[in-house]
């Protein structure tokens, strides 16, 4: 009796957790949420070739009437083995109707800098038919922004074809696990060395007399591309660096390398001297021969107080103190308490503090307004902030109704298009590629190189580039085959109608010379 009762129990037990269960799996269980990096990504579909947009216009230039076709598009770069399409890369050409033999014909590759930007400054601030109009002196203009013909364009010389590498414009990796393998200094130069080879192919231009032209970090890709590319047989007519960063190490502010703040002591001189912060003496005589004087005190004096460092008398240190207070305009407390080093931020920052104004850092004729006056930076560059917006509207509005070229991509003018950070394939960073450089002149002495400096550039400072040119130590033989031009204007100083002027001339001069045998 006992047994079969507790055989009910148990039967009734199990009875009850099974309908516990049941009303258990009818209710919808808690929902926990989740943030869409926590779901598996898809795998992008494979890249397809899509056909380029072909679009003709003209324009007039010194009297002449210049027509052209602009071919607009994707450039596939495809694994060698697999053949598999790895990244598309932008591209916009500008080809010369008309001409006897094409194939002849002169045939320039362009790109900016960053690393992170389009090839749009160059596009539509110096080299193309079309140029974004700004104020004459390159300040913002008011909106909406608008395009004009440039008079200035290079094509009458040269075609030219924007490149814009991966991760900037509308050029994309196909995949993100992939994408790592084109940022960074021996990815992109492989990448952009690909893109070359294959427009020279699909477009039968290897007759052609060929240039490039980079700008800021673009300067450091073609000094690059230069030594890479002659070992695989595409040796270029000329070079053209604008705006010149190629040692890095020359600009970049860290402990343990004064470098930097001596090579860009004479572009805070011009700074200073265009905002009227020097002493009377020096404000009034011309840039040129104010700067003659900071560079030679620069490398004969500057430099040895900061090698000495503690070991400075008292005598010598306040001797130095006064020497950058009277070329920089800055205060000698406030070098005093920089103990001699004054990096870029604090310079825009300091130099028109009393006016609770700020200098630019691509261009330091341009001023801005903090919020607040007081601190050590900037809250922004307003050089940057009066070309960012001209540039991406007129670009985007340009590339859709004029040249026909549809997309919903966002095209990342600066910035923004990377997925992982860029590789510089060196520990602190000082990249140099001033060595391939001057390999590529050993291998190709017909090579010439046009080096175009700005004054008020802050971004890649006139005299840090001058010092890396002179440390490749150039065969006497070589040396001639290196011309340079000097702008009273910024990092890009065609936004400046004047320079922009000057520019064509001195790059028109510089082609023809490179083209002679």
């Amino acid at each position: 009796m006992f047994k079969r009762f507790l055989l009910l129990l148990v039967l009734l037990s199990v009875c009850h957790l099974s309908l516990m269960a049941q009303q258990r799996g009818q209710q919808t269980p808690p929902q926990i949420p989740t943030s869409p990096t926590a779901q598996p990504a898809a795998t992008p579909p494979p890249m397809r070739e899509e056909p380029p947009v072909v679009t003709k216009h003209e324009i007039q230039v010194g009297g002449k009437t210049l027509k052209y076709t602009v071919t607009t598009g994707m450039m596939p770069i495809k694994n060698q083995l697999s053949g598999e399409i790895e990244a598309q890369m932008f591209f916009m050409a500008y080809t010369l109707d008309g001409t006897a033999d094409p194939a002849k014909r002169p045939l320039m590759f362009s790109f900016n800098g960053g690393p992170g930007s389009s090839s749009v400054w160059l596009h539509l601030g110096a080299l193309g038919p079309k140029r974004v109009k700004m104020q004459p002196d390159g300040w913002l203009p008011a909106a909406p922004y608008e395009l004009e013909s440039n008079e200035n364009t290079w094509l009458d010389q040269t075609d030219l074809v924007f490149i814009d590498p991966v991760g900037t414009g509308y050029s994309r990796a196909a995949r993100p696990d992939i994408a790592a393998r084109f940022l960074g200094l021996n990815g992109d130069l492989d990448s952009v060395g690909e893109f070359i080879r294959m427009y020279l192919t699909r477009n039968e231009r290897w007759a052609s007399p060929l240039f490039l032209v980079g700008e800021s970090y673009g300067t450091t890709r073609a000094s690059g591309l230069s030594g890479l590319l002659v070992e695989r047989g595409i040796a270029f007519n000329g070079v053209l660096l604008i705006s010149t960063i190629m040692n890095f190490q020359t600009a970049r502010f860290a402990e343990g390398n004064d470098s930097a703040f001596v090579l860009m002591l004479p572009s805070y001189t011009a700074t200073a001297w265009y905002h009227k912060k020097l002493p009377a003496d020096l404000q009034k005589l011309p840039l040129r021969k104010v700067l003659d004087e900071a560079e030679k005190w620069t490398i004969t004096e500057y430099a040895v107080a900061l090698a000495k460092a503690g070991r400075l008398t008292a005598a010598e240190r306040q001797k130095a103190v006064e020497q950058l207070s009277r070329y920089t305009g800055l205060s000698k407390q406030f070098i005093e308490n920089c103990d001699l080093k004054i990096d870029l931020g604090k310079f825009n920052k300091e130099l028109l503090r009393s006016e609770r104004r700020t200098t630019g850092r691509l261009d330091s004729r341009f001023k801005g307004i903090d919020s607040n006056s007081a601190g050590e930076r900037t809250d922004f560059d307003p050089s940057m902030s009066a070309i960012r917006p001209p540039y991406t509207s007129a670009f985007n509005d340009y590339v859709r109704r004029q040249l026909g070229y549809k997309s919903d991509s966002v095209y990342h003018i600066l910035g923004g298009g990377f997925t992982s950070p860029w590789n510089w394939s060196s520990d602190n960073a000082f990249v140099d590629t001033s060595v391939a450089l001057k390999s590529a002149f050993a291998k190709n002495p017909f090579m010439k190189v046009f080096v175009a400096y700005g004054y008020y550039d802050m971004a890649t400072p006139y005299f840090a580039a001058e010092y890396t040119i002179d440390h490749m130590y150039l065969d006497a033989s070589l040396k001639q085959n290196v011309k340079t031009a000097y702008y009273e204007a910024g990092h890009m100083m065609y936004i400046d109608v004047k320079s922009l002027a000057k520019l064509k001339q001195d790059v028109s001069a510089f082609v023809q010379d490179a083209l002679k045998k």
